[in-house]
């Protein structure tokens, strides 16, 4: 009980020396702790590419079940990235290919706006916690020079180390900040890579599974005709 009180009475005496930048770097930490939580949820895998949508596309045969009723069936309930992009190539199925793909790549850019919805909050810490704990540095060396100066206070040690004390904190907090916030938003981005590259080979697979399917369809129908 003593070790613990003890370690919170040191940490507060260590935010507080920091001054008033240490204020600014609590809430700088409050959030990027906010943002990673959120951002480790949001972006797992299996939310984004649901398992059973990857083993569909897989397995759609080009002379099998005709892909749009298949899969239509997986798609009622689903709210994922992919089987949002998959609704979208099912839509424009009347229409050609090239045009098919354009409207695929459209929601695609959307869908990956909303997948990196607070990334660019990381990015901001990342450059300005530094420089925030510059900042508290530079104000308790100013401390520092200032009670040097003072000619009445230049046996003052309390006032000297208190200024150094504060240039040092601040300096270590912002580091502390930015570090993890930068290793964060490096793995978020590189799983968003990830993420959108097996999207995209998922969508082109479907749309020449989708087409070819069309293709074949279309081929018996002129068959049968010509044989009646």
């Amino acid at each position: 009980m003593n070790f613990a009180t003890d370690s919170t009475a040191a940490l507060l005496q260590f935010f507080t020396k920091g001054g008033v930048f240490m204020v600014f770097l609590a809430v700088c930490s409050v959030v990027g702790v906010a943002v990673i939580l959120l951002r480790m949820l949001g972006l797992r895998r299996d939310l984004a590419v649901p398992p059973i949508l990857r083993s569909e596309i897989e397995r759609l045969k080009v002379d099998g079940e005709d892909p749009v009723v298949r899969l239509s069936a997986f798609l009622l309930a689903d709210r994922s990235p992919l089987g949002r992009l998959i609704k979208v190539v099912l839509r424009h199925m009347n229409a050609d290919r090239s045009e098919n793909q354009e409207a695929v790549q459209v929601a695609a850019r959307t869908e990956m706006v909303k997948l990196e919805q607070g990334l660019f909050i990381l990015e901001i810490l990342v450059g300005i916690t530094p420089l925030l704990g510059l900042l508290g540095a530079v104000s308790g060396l100013v401390k520092v020079f200032a009670a040097f100066g003072d000619a009445g206070a230049q046996g003052d040690t309390h006032i000297i180390a208190s200024g150094i004390s504060e240039a040092l904190s601040t300096t270590v907090v912002g580091l502390a900040i930015a570090i993890p916030c930068l290793i964060a938003y490096s793995v978020f981005v590189r799983k968003l890579e990830t993420i959108a590259a097996e999207m995209e080979a998922l969508i082109s697979l479907l749309l020449s599974k989708c087409y070819q399917h069309r293709a074949q369809a279309a081929a018996k129908s002129t068959a049968s005709r010509v044989q009646s």
